[in-house]
């Protein structure tokens, strides 16, 4: 079993909200604080290639203003790889990306873009940041996460979370047969295994409760339930649904 469970607390929605009326507020540097006061081990922020939340300007504010690491999620573009290097975040999650999609809907293609990719990580880990791969639970982008030297993955949990809001609840266990296989694969590998994407209070505990896994990155739910508790409350909550499955 791994150390405590980390939870990454992804506050690109507090963005949104700013960016929907043009001004400065809500302060996403406010909100990394805050989470980082209410107990979030780390911060994600995801800048992506049309600015749609978090902008270039957002990043160093939010790198100077908390003393936890930032997850820094990017395209496996040159120019975010060049802000990724003038940063230096202490991660750097490689994501796909596609301007037309509301949400990152799926896992990255290692597998089929895997030499470019290989090249790609390299100048990331030479300079200390810590690389991780954001892709589903298939062997097959498992096993190429760990051939091209990514030291992490970040197994995308979107589809059990997406069956079990829609009642397909056969489905939504199978799905999570499919996430409890590919966890123990990418551990097997030697590879750290974080998960997220669209996790709930109510969805939460089995994937908690996956010794292997190290962190899960929690963002829109948790913005959203801070409009009715606040975000130091909603924070808590998930801290205290991770902590009761590992336990």
């Amino acid at each position: 079993m791994t150390d405590r469970l980390r939870l990454g607390v992804n506050i690109d929605h507090v963005a949104t909200l700013r960016n929907a009326r043009g001004g400065a507020l809500p302060d996403p540097v406010r909100a990394a604080q805050v989470a980082e006061a209410a107990g979030a081990d780390g911060i994600t922020a995801h800048l992506r290639e049309d600015r749609r939340h978090i902008r270039d300007a957002d990043i160093a504010a939010i790198m100077g203003a908390i003393t936890i690491p930032l997850n820094f999620e990017m395209a496996a573009t040159e120019e975010m790889r060049g802000i990724a290097l003038h940063h230096l975040p202490h991660a750097a999650c490689i994501v796909p990306e596609r301007r037309e999609e509301r949400t990152t809907e799926g896992g990255l293609e290692v597998a089929g873009d895997q030499n470019r990719l290989a090249d790609f990580i390299v100048p990331l880990r030479e300079a200390g940041i810590r690389v991780s791969m954001f892709i589903a639970a298939d062997p097959a982008q498992i096993e190429a996460s760990h051939r091209i030297g990514a030291p992490v993955v970040e197994l995308h949990t979107g589809a059990y979370c997406d069956l079990h809001a829609e009642g397909d609840f056969a489905a939504r266990d199978a799905e999570l047969a499919r996430l409890v296989d590919g966890v123990k694969r990418a551990a097997d590998l030697g590879l750290e295994v974080h998960m997220g994407h669209g996790l709930t209070y109510d969805t939460v505990g089995p994937i908690a409760a996956l010794p292997e896994v190290a962190e899960l990155n929690i963002g829109h739910f948790l913005i959203g339930e801070a409009v009715f508790v606040g975000l130091p409350e909603a924070i808590a909550g998930m801290r205290r649904a991770m902590d009761a499955a590992r336990a």
